[in-house]
C-alpha cells in the first residue's frame, strides 16, 4: 500500500513562534499556514557509487533570483575560488507553487540549469502528488 504524504508550510516566523512559546503566550500571536506547494530535488554526485568530490558546479547562478526556487547546500565546498562538491548528496533544488505540478516543473527546470560531473537526481519525485492533485 502506498501513501502520499503531505506537510503544511510554515507562512511566517517561526523564530517568534517558538519564542512566544518558551514566553508561554503563544495563545497572544497568530500562526498562519500557507496554501503553497512545495517540492525538492536532492542532486547527488556519483549515485550509486561512492560519491566523487571537488567536481566543478555551474549553474547556481542561472537558478538565483528564479521565482519560488531556492537551492540549498548540503555537500558542497569551496575551493580555489571555486564551488565544487564534497559529498553525495550536493544540492537541495527547493522549489515553491500554488499547485504541486507548479512547483515540481519549478524545482526541476532549476534541477537543469545545474551541472556538475556524475551528477545524479530522480525524476519522479512529487509524481504521486501531481497526480492525485489532478485526479482529485
Amino acid at each position: 500500500m502506498r501513501y502520499l504524504i503531505t506537510f503544511s508550510i510554515l507562512d511566517g516566523d517561526l523564530f517568534t513562534i517558538l519564542q512566544a512559546t518558551v514566553e508561554g503566550r503563544l495563545n497572544e500571536i497568530d500562526v498562519h499556514w500557507s496554501e503553497d506547494r512545495c517540492v525538492c530535488v536532492v542532486l547527488a554526485s556519483g549515485y550509486p557509487r561512492s560519491y566523487e568530490t571537488g567536481k566543478p558546479i555551474n549553474g547556481l547562478s542561472q537558478v538565483a533570483g528564479r521565482e519560488g526556487v531556492i537551492v540549498f547546500h548540503a555537500g558542497t565546498a569551496r575551493q580555489d575560488g571555486q564551488l565544487v562538491t564534497s559529498g553525495g548528496r550536493v544540492l537541495g533544488v527547493t522549489a515553491l507553487g500554488n499547485s504541486f505540478a507548479t512547483a515540481c516543473s519549478r524545482a526541476y527546470q532549476a534541477v537543469e540549469l545545474i551541472d556538475f560531473d556524475n551528477k545524479y537526481y530522480r525524476t519522479d519525485i512529487a509524481q504521486r502528488a501531481v497526480e492525485a492533485e489532478h485526479s482529485g
